[in-house]
């Protein structure tokens, strides 16, 4: 018997049925048509269709694909929300680029996604050699999108929820120790950057523990010698700009601080007003020459032009500084670590400390809080000279 059909496609019958899903904004009726290669196929889809949009899906969600719906995400509803630093949406938009948007199922409709799929692409990663950091970083992105496209009616379901995926070699990660200067380093980084030209803005980080893009965006109205204060209102920071194109540019940009706890006062230790004295008479000498009006709103630290330090500037600067004395090269930041790690060993207090820091709770400031094995070796001799 054959198998009756009302509608002809390319040279292909089919069973077409339509339905009304809602109206424009004049009023008009949107419908939709559904195809079948029989009547009772068509109505099923369409059947299907409605339940789907009847449980809250969007009326769109047939057409919704990976890689334009997840650009859009970005680039409308992420970098616009001022929810992520614009250093970490360079970061989102990088493994959208060369991951996602090259993924196997890149293209799919969304609903089409399945989480065997993810599986494979993600074992397919690790197998190429990329780590198993680098794809949960994947993950996350993926995760968040995928949730996004739920609560706006594009899928039914996560395919990433609930452990539905795993990440290949992905171990339970071991806590970091954290890297700091020894006692004989700090005598040496004391000693030697008297005499450096950007040495006063070491010893202010090792003496106050403010973070690179903080002192590099610090202007001397925040700066009271008198009360031997800094107070942190701004940071420099270098900014990739991105646009939906893939047009990149880099800029430094000075930006308050996106969380309370990082606007805070913080003591300068008494040993370096001295050094900072001196400083603002050096600043105020180059200002003259370069024909720059000296005021309190001039950056503390500024270039051969008196304009503002580029962030990349100083971390050569300072690589080149230690291996000029011979100290092994370590990040910046580890100024700011081994300033939190002495205030433990003064007996500071977990919440002091996270205070001076600018942390946003104690978890973060407690890394801080480990006792080298040295230390451990000196408490246990002096407790048990104790029974002698």
């Amino acid at each position: 018997m054959a198998v009756k059909t009302n509608y002809k496609k390319n040279g292909k019958e089919y069973y077409r049925v339509t339905a009304t899903i809602g109206k424009k904004s004049n009023g008009r009726l949107i419908r939709k048509e559904f195809y079948g290669k029989s009547k009772k196929e068509a109505e099923q889809k369409r059947d299907e269709y409605l339940r789907n949009i009847s449980n809250g899906l969007n009326i769109d969600y047939e057409n919704a694909e990976l890689m334009s719906l997840m650009e859009e995400w970005l680039f409308e509803v992420i970098k616009p929300s001022n929810k992520v630093k614009e250093s970490t949406f360079v970061r989102y938009e990088n493994l959208f680029r060369k991951y996602i948007k090259t993924a196997p199922f890149a293209y799919y409709k969304l609903n089409d996604i399945k989480s065997i799929m993810i599986q494979k692409y993600y074992n397919t990663l690790f197998e190429q050699g990329k780590s198993s950091n680098l794809i949960h970083e994947i993950h996350l992105k993926l995760n968040s999108f995928f949730e996004y496209s739920v609560n706006q009616g594009y899928m039914t379901k996560n395919p990433t929820e609930r452990k539905k995926v795993t990440i290949p070699g992905l171990s339970e990660k071991k806590k970091k120790e954290v890297e700091t200067f020894s006692a004989e380093e700090i005598e040496i980084i004391k000693n030697s950057a008297k005499k450096h030209k950007y040495g006063t803005l070491f010893l202010l980080a090792l003496g106050t523990g403010l973070r690179q893009g903080e002192l590099l965006g610090l202007k001397w109205k925040y700066v009271d010698l008198m009360k031997k204060t800094i107070t942190v209102k701004y940071t420099l920071k270098n900014i990739i700009e991105i646009n939906r194109n893939g047009k990149r540019k880099c800029v430094v940009k000075l930006y308050t601080p996106k969380t309370e706890s990082s606007l805070r006062i913080v003591p300068i230790p008494t040993t370096l007003i001295q050094q900072l004295n001196h400083h603002r008479i050096l600043e105020k000498e180059k200002c003259l020459k370069n024909g720059v009006t000296f005021s309190d709103n001039n950056f503390v630290f500024t270039n051969r032009a008196s304009n503002f330090i580029t962030p990349n500037n100083i971390i050569e600067r300072f690589r080149t500084f230690l291996v000029n004395n011979k100290i092994t090269v370590k990040k910046f930041h580890c100024l700011r670590h081994t300033y939190a790690t002495e205030l433990f060993k003064t007996g500071a207090d977990l919440l002091t400390v996270s205070k001076l820091l600018g942390h946003t709770n104690l978890e973060t400031t407690k890394i801080y809080t480990h006792v080298s094995e040295t230390q451990k070796e000196d408490a246990v001799s002096r407790l048990n000279r104790l029974f002698i």
